[in-house]
């Protein structure tokens, strides 16, 4: 056994340690001990034996002697042995932990950089759509019949979900099963033909009157004035949502409001407030403004639904377009509004184009907003501002005035403002304020490196710090 009391050290000369023989007798009842395993002093409670200075064995007392760096009592061999056990569990946790940080920012990376596959397919849908317009009207100028032909194109949005949603989770479900189940978003008694009627039609006439409010300003504007006034729709939103809904009020979407509004002033004012210009921007703002308050009566009477009830309100609003609409462009037809020949004569290659590319179009917008950031498909529809100009210029050499190109600005950069979430300015105090904690850790860090260097270096020329304790 190891006495701590016979250890002798004088101060001034190199520590001397006499150790006592081991015994081996041993007490009656208590088995031997086996191995060459140190023997641990215990007193009559079965713990550790503690002399009367505190110290636990031989090692504590040499460290405490010597001064050694970090030096605590009862922080010896016995604490070492804890200490690597506990060692040996912080690799996995740590393996486990890196794992996980790296399929969580595996996932976020796959999201941001399928939201930005989704932006440029946003875009560029709704660029086609746009220039498809304008040339389909070389040949065949009916706007409400291509607004009412390319609406019809809704009804296959649920064919759509279904057949994507059964591949990618396998469930058996029939279409009129899925079709019951999604019919919910009317109510707990499923779809009838009053509530069809009632939720349909209001929502029918707001989508009808955009798309047909859309195409006669182009017939009037170039696309890319149309799809940049178009954008003033993200502003009556929220002028509509803050009046009706009781959203939160934000200054800065107040401000991008007035740079809508500012904008479209000027683009009214590029050519004179006369002509077919003016005419033009207020049939673009119309559609903006049909847009805005299908958007927030949808948010206001049916609420946040899911990609298979979305599906299902655009198929049934498709089905409403086919049987209550169709009259509306046989009005047209007969009174000689919008006439047309033969129905071999009609471009249909461009309206079949039309209708697929709107298709598309609404399709990416709300799978985009369930699969990604919602924010990615917002950007994806002002994207369509610059590709317009590029088509316009490239290939039909429009010439924009400094006017134009001005308000275009404008309303882009009020579009952006709009899309700052509400708790933009604390989120961005707080960003600054981890920025400036980061940089004071990393002065700390240095100047603890540069002490402790300092340390080692006096330690090499042979000073040595001893406890007076």
């Amino acid at each position: 056994m190891i006495s701590a009391d016979s250890v002798e050290v004088e101060v001034g000369d190199p520590p001397c340690v006499r150790l006592d023989p081991p015994e081996s007798a041993h007490l009656p009842g208590k088995a031997a001990p086996t191995g060459g395993g140190r023997a641990v002093p215990t007193d009559g409670g079965g713990g550790p034996k503690v002399t009367a200075n505190g110290v636990h064995d031989i090692e504590d007392r040499i460290l405490r002697i010597t001064g050694y760096y970090g030096y605590n009592p009862g922080y010896s061999s016995h604490k070492r042995e804890d200490g690597s056990e506990s060692h040996a569990e912080t690799p996995g946790s740590e393996t486990s932990g890196e794992s996980r940080s790296y399929r969580t920012c595996t996932n976020t990376a796959l999201k941001v950089l399928g939201g930005l596959l989704l932006v440029l397919c946003v875009s560029s849908s709704w660029v086609g759509t746009t220039q498809v317009v304008k040339l389909t009207y070389q040949s065949f100028s009916c706007p409400f019949f291509i607004s009412w032909f390319s609406s019809n194109g809704n009804i296959l949005f649920f064919p759509i979900y279904y057949s994507g949603h059964m591949v990618l989770t396998g469930e058996k479900q029939t279409p009129i099963q899925k079709f019951r189940e999604c019919s919910k978003l009317f109510g707990e008694d499923g779809m009838t033909l009053k509530l069809f009627v009632k939720r349909t039609a209001p929502f029918s006439i707001l989508w009808t009157l955009t798309n047909y409010l859309y195409l006669l300003a182009l017939k009037k504007l170039t696309a890319t004035d149309v799809s940049a006034l178009y954008c003033c729709h993200k502003a009556f939103v929220f002028l509509l949502s803050w009046i009706v809904l009781k959203d939160r009020f934000m200054g800065v979407r107040i401000v991008a409001v007035i740079m809508a509004i500012t904008g479209i002033v000027m683009m009214a004012y590029a050519d004179g407030f006369h002509g077919d210009s003016f005419v033009g921007v207020a049939l673009a703002v119309g559609s903006a403004s049909t847009s805005a308050l299908y958007k927030v009566l949808f948010k206001m009477f049916l609420g946040s639904a899911s990609l298979g009830e979305v599906a299902h309100f655009l198929s049934t609003m498709g089905f409403f377009n086919l049987i209550f609409i169709s009259c509306v462009p046989l009005i047209l037809y007969f009174t000689k509004v919008e006439h047309w020949g033969s129905l071999s004569s009609l471009p249909w290659g461009y309206l079949c184009g039309l209708a697929g590319l709107w298709l598309v179009f609404n399709i990416l917008v709300h799978v985009g907003v369930v699969l990604t950031y919602p924010i990615l498909i917002s950007i994806g529809t002002l994207l369509s501002v610059p590709g317009n100009a590029a088509v316009d210029v490239l290939k039909h050499e429009v010439i924009f005035s400094v006017v134009r190109l001005a308000a275009t600005c404008i309303i882009s950069l009020g579009f952006l403002l709009l899309l700052l979430p509400e708790e933009w300015d604390s989120v961005t105090l707080r960003f600054l304020a981890n920025i400036a904690d980061k940089k004071s850790e990393e002065h700390g860090e240095e100047l603890t490196e540069s002490s402790v260097h300092t340390r080692s270096r006096s330690r090499a020329n042979g000073t040595v710090s001893i406890p007076l304790a």
